[in-house]
């Protein structure tokens, strides 16, 4: 049996996706350990089974406290929180490029699952020779002239205007992310690798794995590397571990029910969540909010929910809700879209402008730019995705494909596979193909 290491951000949605590829593939016998900054570990879920262990690097000198600050500037918005989150994480890159090598060496690594945001983990694998899958936790890092980059919120348009509206986004990205440019270069140089000096080029050249499926994507040329495989979620939970029981009170009986999620670097929007709450008070919604943590038990008793929680089972949410409110995170568009449910989607950071945008291009639900927003534009986008039949059938009709796109189990088949140099993967339910050599 193999043992992989797992390379990603300390950030909670990254977390818990390679969580349920470790989960998967302990339970094929293999090993998983995650390599993280010092301090990181805290974040783990507590219930992990044997077989998945950590590796901290970065206890002592600059790269002490690294983690935290990651958590930090990730959790904030606008320009200068853009420039510190790219520092921070240029400064990542450098740490881990120079630690990582020597722990996988010493543990005996057979194998790098690398985040395809953190461009150390495929130099690593590189230098080290291992065979590596790049796993998008977000929107993922393919490039693709007709697509925009995943964090703008442009809508998709293949014409001569479009692919160079598209052109000149990739330009202002490579100015804006010349730190970490730098660190990509000398990661390379310390590793003795080719010199690069983008993220694209330290992805994997044979297996790419989202979850973003196609059905969910914009039009893209077909590549045998890139598999969309869908919500990537632990199989099994001990139920001491799971968040308590939704309960909503008698008088919301017969009303439409609003979940509300912000994820859980944006859960402390307090003004935010009430006036979402407020604008479906006003249409006689019923409201479920998880604020994930984030808030304080008199703001969080503030909101006037009907139910709200620091987490709720968002299965068990959804199943109730008739919309989804989120920041347009990856993993609740996805969870939302399999239960059929429209979203009203409020991107704020990252990726989510851009999965905002395929909320739009999909026709399951809208999207409100967070400037200027008001109470009454809240009400009036739930009162449509509430109203308009075509918001439901267009959710309904992704549900199929999401259900049916294997998850963690297809994550784990695809890392085997290129683990053992197979030259084909072949998923049997679903028969898809690629190329893993």
């Amino acid at each position: 049996m193999a043992h992989f290491a797992l390379i990603t951000l300390p950030l909670f949605s990254h977390l818990r996706v390679f969580e349920a590829v470790a989960e998967e593939l302990v339970s094929r016998g293999h090993r998983a350990s995650f390599v993280l900054p010092e301090g990181a570990g805290r974040h783990l879920s507590k219930d992990l089974p044997e077989g998945v262990g950590l590796i901290e690097y970065g206890a002592e000198g600059p790269s002490a406290g690294l983690a935290e600050r990651m958590v930090d500037a990730a959790s904030r918005d606008g320009p200068l929180a853009l420039f510190r989150t790219i520092a921070v994480g240029a400064e990542a890159t450098g740490a881990l490029s120079r630690c990582a090598p020597r722990l996988l060496d010493r543990l005996g690594c057979d194998a790098v699952i690398g985040d395809q945001t953190e461009p150390a983990a495929g130099l690593i694998a590189e230098a080290l020779g291992l065979p590596l899958l790049s796993l998008a936790a977000a929107l993922p890092m393919h490039r693709d002239e007709s697509v925009p980059l995943p964090f703008l919120g442009w809508r998709y348009d293949p014409s001569d205007e479009g692919l160079g509206r598209n052109r000149g986004g990739e330009l202002v990205a490579r100015r804006l992310l010349k730190h970490q440019g730098r660190a990509i270069e000398t990661a390379c140089r310390e590793l003795g690798l080719p010199i690069r000096s983008e993220l694209a080029d330290c992805l994997s050249t044979s297996a790419q794995v989202s979850q973003l499926v196609e059905a969910f994507d914009f039009p893209r040329g077909y590549s045998s590397i890139r598999h969309g495989v869908g919500p990537i979620r632990r199989r099994w939970r001990p139920a001491a571990t799971a968040p308590a029981p939704i309960v909503l009170p008698e008088h919301s009986a017969g009303r439409p029910v609003v979940y509300v999620s912000l994820g859980t670097l944006q859960g402390h929007r307090h003004r935010l969540l009430k006036s979402i709450v407020a604008a479906a008070r006003d249409l006689g919604a019923a409201t479920i909010v998880a604020h994930c943590g984030r808030l304080t038990e008199r703001q969080a008793a503030s909101l006037e929910a009907d139910h709200v929680a620091d987490f709720v089972d968002q299965a068990s949410a959804l199943s109730l809700a008739d919309v989804c409110v989120t920041h347009a995170g990856m993993n609740t568009v996805l969870d939302a879209l399999r239960d059929g449910k429209p979203l009203l989607a409020l991107p704020i950071a990252f990726d989510q402008p851009g999965i905002a945008a395929r909320i739009v291009h999909h026709g399951v639900g809208l999207k409100l730019p967070r400037v200027l927003l008001s109470r009454r534009k809240l009400a009036r986008a739930l009162e449509a995705l509430l109203c308009e039949d075509s918001y439901r059938k267009a959710a309904g009709r992704m549900a199929g494909p999401i259900r049916a796109s294997g998850g963690a189990v297809m994550a784990a088949d695809i890392a085997e596979a290129a683990l053992s140099g197979s030259s084909r993967w072949q998923n049997k339910e679903t028969s898809l193909q690629g190329l893993v050599a």
